[in-house]
């Protein structure tokens, strides 16, 4: 497998990281990773099997055997996260579900858990791989990497914007709040703290949009990938 091209977007929540991965997997028809996902599913299947986020052992066997797939509709479109055969997109997206997730992404054993499921996702023609530590740890050898950032407070905008949209009650305040506790969690973890990696192109999204972010790393595309050139 480490003959199929990987292409790594990282950064915090906030940044564009789903929407860019998304629309890259849907340009050039390649697979596509929201790592994330896995663990906020995780987060998830504890509480309906009323797990404690402190039961690490536990939370490392229910990794090693989701059953979970990925399903990208298109431009636009959420990613749709089936988890034995359930759609359970919406029910991740929570901001309560984000917290668990992070407290379980904290656990050494449940990313190790997750090292080798994830990896399985790199298949041909190409992997869009989307996280915080994709190309740091789970795919180093990626022929591209790009770390996105933005400021704290753009990312709280567009984060409760989004929720607003899909009607959800949200409070900015508390929302900003939430945000900053988990980038210190995600930053200060011992195992795969949120750090660019050294070979990676940052990028900061503040005051970029979507298309221009998305121009932007096309053009990296075809000077990384020669084969893509014409294509992206």
């Amino acid at each position: 497998m480490s003959k199929v091209p990987v292409i790594t977007v990282d950064g915090p929540s906030g940044t564009g990281k789903g929407t860019i991965c998304g629309l890259l997997a849907e340009k050039l028809n390649w697979h596509l990773l929201d790592s994330g996902a896995l663990y906020r599913v995780v987060a998830l299947a504890a509480e309906q099997q009323s797990l404690s986020m402190d039961d690490e052992a536990a939370l490392a066997r229910l990794a090693a055997t989701l059953d979970l797939k990925f399903e990208n509709k298109g431009i636009g479109q959420d990613i749709v996260v089936i988890y034995e055969d359930k759609d359970i997109t919406q029910a991740i997206r929570t901001e309560k579900c984000g917290n668990a997730a992070s407290l379980v992404a904290a656990l050494a054993t449940v990313r190790e858990s997750l090292l080798n499921r994830q990896r399985e996702f790199r298949q041909l023609p190409g992997l869009i791989a989307d996280g915080r530590d994709m190309g740091t740890i789970v795919f180093p050898d990626a022929e591209l990497k790009v770390f996105l950032t933005a400021s704290p407070a753009e990312r709280a905008e567009r984060r409760y914007k989004q929720l607003i949209g899909k009607g959800i009650s949200v409070n900015l305040r508390d929302l900003s709040a939430d945000i900053a506790e988990r980038d210190k969690r995600d930053k200060e973890r011992l195992v795969s703290p949120l750090i660019p990696a050294e070979d990676a192109i940052v990028i900061d999204t503040t005051k970029s949009d979507i298309e221009a972010v998305n121009k932007q790393i096309l053009s990296l595309v075809g000077k990384r990938f020669t084969d893509l050139a014409t294509f992206v």
